[in-house]
């Protein structure tokens, strides 16, 4: 899981500072144009979580020939669906606890949630939203490895694409 953990941490590092320099660079007092930077960072950090998917599949690919390679038998005893799955809930569980902290970090500032007319289920509703996000990135890894695997494009766009469209929601 660690690996997998880091590849998503250094992709969201990234798409941190491509937003910090366009958010710095920009008028910050254009609203509109603020609104527009963040669609774009959200963007870019989905395009480059996906290209590091892309270069863990990469790397696992390689590890697996190389543990073929010196086994008994010839065959790796990890499954390229076992790393598969392992990768992609790997992925969505970090993704998982940024999300959970970011949600605890605000609960512990002034106020109390729901006390004028905010929704009182804020954080159950949070957790739930964080546990379809963790299974969906579980999916997309093993449709995204599998895609790669079978050289299926329009498989892996529509990995890329759904998950553009999740976070833009």
């Amino acid at each position: 899981l660690v690996p997998r953990a880091f590849f998503w941490l250094v992709s969201l590092l990234l798409a941190s500072l491509v937003w910090f320099l366009s958010v710095q660079l920009s008028d910050r007092e254009d609203a509109r144009l603020q609104h527009g930077l963040l669609l774009f960072g959200a963007a870019v950090s989905v395009l480059l979580q996906e290209v590091f998917r892309f270069a863990y599949f990469k790397l696992l690919k390689k590890a697996d020939e190389g543990l073929a390679t010196i086994s008994e038998d010839g065959q790796s005893p990890i499954s390229l669906r076992q790393m598969a799955y392992v990768s992609g809930l790997s992925f969505g569980i970090i993704s998982g606890v940024f999300s959970v902290i970011n949600i605890l970090a605000d609960s512990i500032g002034p106020g109390i949630v729901g006390i004028h007319g905010d929704s009182p289920y804020y954080f159950i509703t949070s957790a739930f939203l964080t546990m379809a996000l963790v299974l969906l990135h579980t999916f997309w890894g093993v449709i995204f490895f599998d895609a790669c695997e079978k050289r299926r494009y329009w498989c892996l766009g529509l990995v890329v694409g759904s998950h553009l469209l999740t976070s833009g929601l």
